[in-house]
């Protein structure tokens, strides 16, 4: 196997009526989707000048017909980047110099918004209803798929970069390939499931959703992001469409239980509940077992670089405050292990070293980055014998006593937060940029689940808040910003977070 669209192409011949993705609006069997795929590719490549291995770009909230067409740009041979239209326009700018679409598709919402944020740079804006209507041409579907391999990029996620520069992860399809069965087999995923997909499409949470449905034949449902906002509204959803796979954000299942939504319904028919992004509070976990006490729960574990998730730990136990629910153990096909500062291996339980992964499921590497590449994606620093590639994630881990990894903490000063990956240096670039901002540094207040941000300048900080409203997407704007007389600095000459974080009693 070399192509993901097998996948679809099987399952659309073993059960073509059978729902293959629905949302509020609309719907479409695997057959439907199929079609409305191949429709999409064709228009991209005869029409739109897609060539192979180049990109399409979706501005654009999920919905059924973005999948039809993000499958079209894989028909075409391209592959597909999701943007985000709720972030400022200079962000999608400078994601957009490194990822070159040849062509951006928008819906009726996202259109004026679009024609406006891309006009002048020569992109070609349309509209989803203009690749779903045409023929499909078979021939020319048959001649891309030809030349295709499993190296080939499938998709591009943007995650925070620390320079300010957005970076874009490249994953192949062999990646998925690798990953989607074993996850799909682990956690007895088939047909008969309804994942009711939480994350947006350009968050990789999301990956797991649309591929195992792919392969399955189970039915993605989509939740529409404003669910999240009406408590009640959401656990209508779920109940009245027969949901029974959530593989969800922390922040998400916690937003469940924070506004007591469990209490109004619970959507009797979810069996499987897996949570990545964050650390979940043993807390907020116990609730959902409470109400749903035979669904299995499972901690999965893995940045975008990794395709989703190298490790997973299936909660056996109620875990009490202060407790941390282990990362638990690699996926079959990943090597995981950890690194002490001096490149030596990690063996001994509570000992700390840096989470580092291997295997067929890393991505290709940050695209047109090649400096940023090579630092992350490196030789394996346990073998000097063949090419080995290893992915250094920058996040600390330690063994349990059962052989478990535990998450303690980032190395530098990326963050994860309310599911989102962020680089604080990213927010800071950002903040420098607003006039009257000498200097900036930004810090995760984890208990209240915010950012902070310190400057040094004239800028009011009402005004910086407003400058960096313009500047970053809304998950990345500080919850609370103030001005310091002066930034306290290491006997280096560095500005010394840990003084700081001291400071504001973090």
């Amino acid at each position: 196997m070399t192509n993901v669209l097998e996948w679809l192409e099987a399952t659309a011949g073993r059960v073509p009526d059978k729902v293959a993705a629905a949302d509020p609006d609309a719907s479409m069997t695997f057959d439907e989707l199929l079609r409305a795929s191949r429709a999409a590719g064709s228009w991209l490549a005869c029409e739109a000048g897609v060539q192979p291995r180049t990109a399409v770009a979706l501005y654009l909230e999920k919905s059924v017909p973005a999948l039809a067409c993000m499958l079209g740009a894989v028909y075409a041979g391209g592959f597909y980047s999701v943007l985000d239209p709720r972030q400022p326009a200079a962000r999608v700018h400078a994601i957009c110099a490194s990822l070159r679409p040849m062509v951006v598709l928008c819906d009726d919402a996202t259109e004026e918004g679009a024609r406006e944020v891309f006009a002048g740079t020569g992109v070609r804006v349309a509209r989803l209803d203009e690749p779903l209507s045409r023929p499909v041409d078979e021939g020319t579907l048959r001649r891309i798929r030809w030349q295709a391999t499993d190296v080939d990029p499938l998709y591009v996620n943007f995650t925070s970069g620390s320079t300010g520069v957005p970076k874009g992860v490249v994953v192949a399809h062999r990646s998925v390939i690798d990953f989607i069965p074993t996850f799909a087999s682990t956690f007895g995923m088939g047909e008969r499931d309804v994942f009711a997909n939480q994350a947006p499409f350009d968050f990789d949470v999301s990956v797991k959703d649309i591929y195992t449905c792919l392969l399955t034949g189970a039915r993605l449902q989509l939740v529409p992001r404003e669910y999240f906002s009406v408590p009640t509204r959401l656990m209508d959803y779920l109940a009245n469409g027969h949901a029974t796979t959530l593989v969800w954000a922390v922040s998400a299942l916690c937003f469940v239980t924070i506004m007591n939504a469990l209490e109004y319904r619970v959507p009797r028919e979810v069996d499987k509940v897996l949570f990545s992004g964050e650390v979940m509070p043993p807390k907020q976990l116990a609730k959902w077992r409470r109400h749903l006490p035979d669904a299995l729960y499972a901690n999965l574990y893995g940045p975008t670089e990794v395709t989703c998730n190298c490790t997973y730990f299936v909660v056996d136990r109620e875990y009490g405050p202060g407790e941390t629910i282990p990362m638990g153990r690699p996926f079959p096909n990943e090597r995981v292990f950890l690194l002490r500062d001096d490149g030596g291996e990690v063996t001994a339980p509570g000992e700390t070293g840096e989470v580092c992964v291997a295997g067929t499921a890393l991505a290709l590497g940050y695209l047109g980055d090649r400096e940023r590449t090579d630092a992350a994606f490196v030789q394996n620093p346990l073998n000097d014998r063949w090419d080995d590639r290893a992915y250094l994630t920058g996040d600390l881990a330690r063994y349990d006593a059962g052989g478990n990894l535990v998450y303690v903490s980032r190395r530098d000063n990326q963050v994860k937060l309310l599911g989102h990956r962020i680089e604080l240096g990213e927010v800071e670039a950002a903040a420098t940029r607003i006039e009257g901002v000498e200097q900036a540094v930004c810090l995760l207040d984890q208990r209240r689940k915010r950012l902070r941000l310190l400057y040094v300048g004239e800028a009011e900080h009402r005004d910086v808040t407003e400058g960096l409203r313009a500047l970053l997407p809304p998950h990345m704007v500080p919850g609370t910003t103030r001005r310091l007389e002066s930034m306290p600095l290491t006997k280096n000459g560095k500005v010394d977070r840990a003084a700081l974080r001291e400071g504001e009693g973090l």
